[in-house]
């Protein structure tokens, strides 16, 4: 049995027989870029600018062909789409991703002369176009087959382990691998100070946002005033806000030799976590105040009828019919964490900032890349996890 065929029957959403725009749009974008942009980029060593090579000349005539006629096959299947149709076109998809490392193989051993040790294979922009079109196309049809975000984190899981199988055995000219070697014990480091710095602003966001939804929902003029100065923080620029916080906490630090003590300085991690806690709040507080509001009165009162409490009607009633959109809350808090403590690094806050401003101070994109990809796979991971937690939570969810 194939694991398309372990997949949950889905509900679909049929479309009779008009064409799919998105995927037409997408796979023929794909086609477009796959003819037309640089595959690969190959340098000599690391300071020299590489020379862009397309499809045909980095992946062969095999591989451009076989590339073209997968795409072809989305085309064809947007066409008429049915159950059977976006099941294929999601096993087209998974089967370009899973092919796209031995593309870069292929175009090391026929472009990467062997007499340059230092050479440097660079992923070119068909490439990365490709890539991120292709995910879109997998959000697109996931959407049409109603599969849970599980299945989706599952197949990407699986890519990701190819990806990373192929570039550790035999892409060792691979631009972003040597970026990583030469900086392996900062890299990882630099993750786990990235995951610190999101877990803290999360977890405390989380309480204090929990805390605000109940005080609001206790006295009705503190909503006003708080989702007031919550969008008013929210409108301010990450790197104007870590400005602001500059200042003062030197001074704090200064004059109040504990806090010192403590790590409280103008620059580094507390003002990095201020910030965060900051701009956490609002989708936290917005989601939980929401959440328990819209639990339907009828529900409560039945509970009621049934000889609960207020505290038991909160605590058995009201919180687990509200927890799927609080997660909601929670997943966008935490993947807008995540994008944000790499700006974090600015201020001296390390995270995997810290390579993508390096590599934008040197032109190295690559070194860019080193601390950018991990963070995108952070945030879809989290954003995959707490999305289908939240679903199986939702009534009638794992049906």
């Amino acid at each position: 049995m194939s694991l398309l065929d372990a997949l949950p029957t889905p509900r679909l959403r049929w479309e009779g027989q008009r064409p799919n725009v998105v995927l037409l749009s997408l796979s023929l974008i794909m086609l477009i870029v796959l003819w037309t942009l640089d595959a690969v980029s190959i340098a000599p060593n690391r300071i020299v600018a590489g020379t862009g090579y397309g499809a045909l000349e980095a992946l062969g005539w095999p591989g451009t062909l076989l590339a073209t006629l997968l795409l072809l096959s989305l085309v064809i299947f947007s066409w008429q789409p049915s159950l059977q149709h976006y099941r294929a076109q999601l096993a087209a998809v998974i089967v370009l991703m899973a092919l796209m490392p031995l593309g870069l193989i292929t175009s090391r051993y026929l472009l990467i002369d062997p007499a340059l040790p230092q050479a440097r294979i660079t992923i070119g922009p068909a490439y990365w176009i490709v890539l991120f079109v292709l995910l879109l196309c997998l959000v697109e049809i996931r959407l049409r087959l109603t599969l849970n975000r599980f299945w989706p984190a599952l197949l990407l899981t699986s890519v990701a382990l190819v990806w990373w199988l192929c570039a550790a055995l035999w892409l060792d000219n691979l631009a972003l691998v040597q970026e990583f070697r030469a900086r392996d014990r900062q890299f990882l480091s630099a993750i786990g100070q990235h995951i610190k710095l999101v877990s803290i602003a999360v977890g405390v966001s989380l309480v204090m946002g929990f805390s605000l939804a109940m005080l609001m929902r206790r006295y009705a003029r503190f909503q006003r005033g708080t989702f007031a100065v919550l969008n008013f923080l929210q409108t301010i620029p990450s790197l104007a806000l870590f400005g602001l916080l500059l200042a003062p906490l030197a001074w704090l630090a200064t004059n109040l030799p504990f806090l010192a003590q403590w790590g409280v300085s103008g620059i580094g991690t507390t003002p990095a976590l201020i910030a965060l806690i900051t701009y956490s709040l609002l989708p936290i507080v917005r989601n939980t105040y929401i959440a328990l509001e819209e639990v339907s009165p009828s529900t409560l009162e039945a509970a009621k009828g049934m000889g609960m409490r207020s505290g038991q009607r909160f605590w058995q009633v009201r919180l687990p019919l509200a927890l799927p959109v609080l997660l909601e809350g929670v997943r966008i808090t935490t993947v807008q964490a995540i994008g944000l403590t790499a700006v974090a690094a600015l201020i001296g806050a390390g995270g995997l900032g810290t390579f993508i401003f390096q590599g934008l101070g040197q032109a190295a994109m690559d070194m860019v890349l080193l601390g950018a990809l991990p963070i995108l796979i952070m945030a879809l991971v989290v954003d995959a996890g707490l999305g289908a937690l939240a679903e199986a939570l939702r009534p009638g969810g794992n049906q």
